[in-house]
């Protein structure tokens, strides 16, 4: 098993945040392959790069972790397939920046669930972050809704298609938590698995007929094994050692460097909308999690799963 001291941690998760962003630059370079079938392929090979990857890592054993899962373990794994699958068709629907900064909201989202549904109280800084993030999610829509007209209408569709991963990312470590409170130990490394695996089958039946090319199938197959499968390994690993606003903190690089691949590799410069929505969005999570770094009593509701869509 690989030992990471924390500085080698911190730039591990810096790697994986870099594989992460590439997704969107990658997109925009697909020739034939559209919405539903990008996902199939991308969760395709994801699924078959954890078959290899996972018994390597965990022994065989990681199967039988499936049978016996239970409840828990099946809705995690269908709260990783609406992530997967909601992530690669919002990029076909809207840009890579509106697409990452709705996606940035998981660790409020998150906490708002842990309030919600067991009951975690939140510090004032956290509210605090929720509406200021909110209220640049709500400047970055009400924008694209003023603009009006078809690329508007497809962009506010694709952002609220992004709004499924963290809302599913929410309801995933609700569902963990809950488990571990009752003395159930959900393991999110076979979770992954099941999601990939459920994504591949769920878009199949849409991605029909098939009109990637060759050249496709290359990018895509990059997405599923260096954009996904591995650095979701390798985020699991980061976590063991990092702390969680240290980890929510680094995973706010993808935000930084999808949008900045997107613009140097595919020309994408975002929309002034979007940048100002997004800076309030990162500034609040900035300012939650480095108070939350400050030597103040961490509660369970600051948590955040790593990312991984």
């Amino acid at each position: 098993m690989l030992r990471l001291t924390h500085g080698g941690a911190v730039w591990l998760m810096v790697a994986v945040t870099l594989m992460w962003a590439t997704a969107g630059v990658v997109t925009r370079h697909l020739a034939q392959a559209h919405s539903f079938e990008i996902t199939f392929w991308r969760s395709l090979f994801t699924m078959l790069a954890l078959l290899v990857i996972l018994p390597l890592w965990r022994g065989r054993a990681v199967f039988s972790q499936i049978r016996s899962g239970g409840r828990e373990l099946w809705i995690s794994g269908v709260c990783w397939t609406v992530m997967f699958t909601a992530f690669m068709v919002a990029l076909t629907l809207a840009s890579t920046a509106s697409v990452l900064v709705t996606m940035s909201l998981g660790p409020l989202l998150t906490a708002l669930a842990a309030r919600i549904f067991i009951g975690h109280r939140l510090p004032a800084r956290t509210w605090l972050a929720i509406v200021v993030a909110g209220l640049g999610i709500a400047w970055m829509y009400g924008t694209q809704l003023m603009q009006g007209g078809d690329t508007a209408g497809g962009s506010l569709l694709g952002t609220l298609v992004a709004l499924c991963v963290p809302l599913a990312g929410a309801t995933n470590w609700t569902v963990v938590q809950h488990a571990q409170a009752k003395g159930r130990d959900i393991d999110l490394v076979p979770a992954v698995l099941i999601g990939a695996a459920l994504s591949t089958l769920a878009t199949l039946p849409f991605s029909l007929p098939f009109k990637a090319t060759a050249h496709d199938l290359g990018l895509l197959a990059f997405l599923g094994v260096f954009q996904l499968a591995i650095p979701c390994v390798l985020s699991v690993l980061c976590a063991r050692v990092l702390k969680a606003p240290e980890v929510a903190l680094l995973a706010l690089l993808e935000v930084i460097f999808g949008i900045a691949l997107a613009w140097l590799g595919a020309g994408e410069e975002p929309a002034a909308s979007v940048l100002t929505g997004g800076a309030l969005v990162i500034g609040a999570l900035v300012f939650n999690e480095l108070l939350a770094m400050r030597g103040r009593r961490a509660t369970v509701a600051d948590d955040a799963l790593p990312s991984a869509h």
